[in-house]
């Protein structure tokens, strides 16, 4: 598993006047933005530790802002704008100042934090002598710089003494969080965990909606019913779907109930920004993504003589990672062998498409392949009318298994009893059906009509 840590953009765009004027807006090198607003906000003649100190503000300001994508979760095209009733002040074509742009280059990629909590700290300031605030005094810095104390002892002074300063994040372009296409029943995956996190805390401010008890990143009925009230209260269409508007209006009141962009916020721990599945999979790596992304590849190469078929196995070994390579090749993709997002996404897109266009007939060896999406509680259908018959017949020789009878609802009877064959079977116990669980279930009933033990 991985975390969500915020990483320093390779570049941010500024909006150059209040968030709802027809002002311009303008994409700069992030630290080069930092140099802007710097040089706008100090004097290049401070202490050195009162620089670091502002610098440090500056830098985790803007950040927070693109973390919590303050403005786009409200509808708008830029990260932050230049004016200080918001944001900054940023003057485009302002000159700098040398020494503030070499303490920039070496500490841009540093942040404040709170102790245990991975968002950018909200760093408020002020001038401290024509206006005041709650946050961080520039003019007081110099004081407490004059007076020997550290950049991090300026900060805490001001901040408390729970913060921290992340060194060296990452620097990477950043895509905006919306994965890309309509989160729906039966998707999977990091961006489904995220939104079942997310409206779990809402929902202690709008107790309406209903509680998600396993967020799991299986996007079940629960799942569902929780985005269709969070849409009534908000006013959205009530689809159950989380299109593009619905997954920035949930990130704003998420935003907001957690109060990421005040000086005193409930914070992000680092248990909440802990992802369900893995970002990569790469050579070495074991576990059920790795027969996922092996089995939907074996499906794909029965279909296409160009791809590789190869072992499935679980192990992302040197036959996985060639036939990535292969796959990567044939979709012009750059062959690394690494199943990243973009790989991911593709591999997976193309088989729904092949499922979808399969004829009716076609079934498998005796089992169907995996209708492209999990089924879970709720679920109906031929798909679910399908998984029943498999599981009746494993169940009718294998007595842990709780019976089931085939109704094309997915019930309590049928989630138990994928409850046990996951657990014979080493599975993750979820009672939903996904691909590898799918794929065992198949595996059993096609051994099961080999050995002529279904009537």
């Amino acid at each position: 598993m991985a975390v969500i840590t915020p990483v320093i953009p390779t570049q941010i765009t500024v909006h150059l006047g209040t968030p709802d004027s027809p002002a311009e807006n303008v994409t700069v090198p992030f630290t080069d933005y930092v140099k802007n607003v710097a040089s706008g906000e100090i004097y290049p003649t401070w202490p050195e530790n009162a620089l670091r100190a502002n610098i440090y503000a500056i830098t985790t300001f803007a950040l927070n802002r693109v973390y919590t994508e303050w403005y786009a979760s409200r509808g708008y095209d830029f990260d932050i704008t230049s004016t200080t009733a918001f944001d900054q002040s940023f003057q485009k074509g302002r000159e700098t100042y040398e020494n503030i742009d070499n303490i920039v280059d070496e500490i841009f990629n540093d942040y404040v934090v709170e102790q245990g909590e991975v968002q950018p700290f909200f760093t408020s300031f002020c001038n401290g002598t024509t206006s005041t605030c709650a946050g961080l005094s520039q003019w007081g810095t110099v004081n407490l710089a004059n007076k020997g104390l550290t950049p991090l002892e300026i900060l805490k002074n001001y901040y408390g003494n729970n913060i921290t300063i992340i060194e060296n994040a990452p620097v990477q372009n950043i895509t905006e969080s919306y994965p890309g296409s309509p989160l729906m029943v039966g998707m999977a995956g990091n961006d489904v965990k995220i939104i079942q996190q997310q409206l779990n805390r809402i929902r202690q401010n709008y107790p309406a909606i209903p509680y998600i008890e396993i967020t799991t990143g299986i996007f079940d009925r629960a799942t569902e019913n929780a985005v269709k009230k969070f849409q009534e209260i908000f006013n959205l269409e009530q689809t159950g779907t989380v299109d593009k508007k619905t997954w920035y209006e949930i990130k704003r009141y998420y935003g907001g109930v957690k109060g990421l962009g005040e000086l005193i916020n409930e914070g992000v721990s680092y248990d909440e920004a802990t992802l369900q599945f893995s970002t990569e999979l790469s050579e070495g790596m074991s576990g059920i993504e790795v027969e996922t992304i092996q089995y939907y590849l074996n499906v794909l190469a029965y279909f296409n003589s160009n791809l590789n078929t190869f072992p499935i196995t679980a192990q992302f070994d040197v036959n996985t990672k060639n036939a990535v390579q292969v796959f990567q090749n044939n979709f012009g993709i750059t062959p690394t062998g690494v199943v990243d997002r973009t790989t991911w996404d593709l591999i997976v897109g193309l088989y729904s498409d092949v499922i979808v266009g399969l004829p009716s007939e076609y079934s498998g060896k005796y089992a169907k392949l995996y209708p492209g999406y999990f089924l879970t509680p709720g679920s109906v259908g031929e798909n679910v009318l399908n998984l029943q018959t498999y599981l009746s017949a494993i169940a009718k020789n294998d007595t842990r298994i709780p019976p089931v009878i085939p109704d094309g609802y997915y019930g309590d009877t049928t989630r138990n009893a994928v409850y046990v064959f996951q657990e014979i079977n080493g599975l993750p116990i979820t009672g939903s059906v996904g691909p590898v669980t799918w794929r065992r279930i198949a595996i059993n009933y096609d051994a099961l009509v080999d050995a002529n033990l279904i009537s």
